[in-house]
């Protein structure tokens, strides 16, 4: 089993930045695709960014494209979710995912472990 262990978020007014961290407790991280999600209230769990295990490429959904960045640290077993521009929208519980090898997926079945979530509020 692979815990995975997300930090950040919290409340920030529109326009404003918020860092996302999702550290892997495994051996060899940089074997590891991650991706992260989001769920608003009464809505499906929504592809946000995913990165391929190798770095190479890199995945995002059309509503946070140009705003938010994803990358990766495999010394610190850490991806970020750099998040810009934040709006109103953009509020929900986000969802860190890791799966063993792959592609930069933007399914939810694509991946095999989760973090707890952590709560993006963005105030109007």
């Amino acid at each position: 089993q692979v815990q995975v262990v997300q930090s950040g978020g919290g409340l920030v007014q529109a326009g404003g930045s918020l860092r996302l961290s999702c550290a892997a407790a495994v051996r060899t991280f940089s074997s590891y695709a991650m991706g992260w999600f989001r769920q608003a209230p009464g809505k499906e769990r929504e592809f946000v960014a995913a990165m391929a295990w190798s770095g190479t490429t890199t995945n995002y959904a059309d509503s946070v494209k140009g705003r938010f960045t994803m990358s990766r640290d495999n010394a610190k077993n850490t991806v970020y979710l750099q998040m810009n521009s934040l709006k109103p929208e953009d509020t929900a519980v986000y969802y860190c995912a890791a799966r063993y090898y792959g592609g930069s997926y933007d399914s939810v079945t694509e991946y095999d472990y989760w973090g707890q979530g952590t709560q993006v509020t963005v105030s109007s």
